[in-house]
């Protein structure tokens, strides 16, 4: 059966034609069902230009600015990584411990025993290089939390070997 341009008769396809139509059908539905959902999506985030009259960014001073949502994956991995630094600094002041040297501390007051433990960068760089490769990153972090002290913004290898670091607690 076939109509005036030799064109079959539509109960004349084939299951492979029937089987397309079906499936950019479900093409078409899948790429609508990720549409709708990235929409969704784009009104939650803070970096769209979506308009999102019911979400409440954080304003700056506010305590969630700047800080990833609650119960996110971004969330656990900055706890994560936050872990695995202390735990490194904990490490570097304990390796200070070990090779460091004691001596006295300039300007002890306040009941302080004027003993400090301090070691040369050189050394230090010697002997944590097997270690971690991250020891002046480390060390900027431990000066940060007022765990030790050195002289200068940066500190780099064969140039400030002689540079000394005091451990402070």
């Amino acid at each position: 059966m076939e109509t005036e341009n030799n064109v079959p008769a539509p109960a004349q396809f084939s299951d492979d034609t029937a089987a397309c139509i079906v499936s950019v059908k479900g093409l078409k539905d899948n790429w609508q069902k990720w549409s709708d959902e990235h929409q969704e999506y784009q009104k939650h985030n803070p970096f769209s230009h979506d308009t999102r009259p019911n979400v409440v960014v954080p304003q700056r001073g506010q305590d969630d600015y700047g800080r990833p949502l609650q119960g996110s994956l971004t969330e656990q991995r900055g706890k994560d990584a936050h872990t695995h630094i202390s735990r490194e600094v904990e490490e570097l002041c304990e390796v200070i411990r070990n090779i460091g040297e004691q001596r006295d501390k300039k300007g002890a007051a306040n009941g302080i025993d004027g003993k400090v433990i301090t070691v040369e960068f050189g050394k230090l760089f010697e002997h944590y290089v097997s270690i971690s490769n991250k020891l002046v990153g480390i060390l900027l972090r431990a000066r940060k939390q007022k765990l030790v002290d050195f002289d200068g913004e940066m500190l780099w290898q064969g140039k400030d070997d002689r540079v000394l670091i005091t451990l402070l607690q």
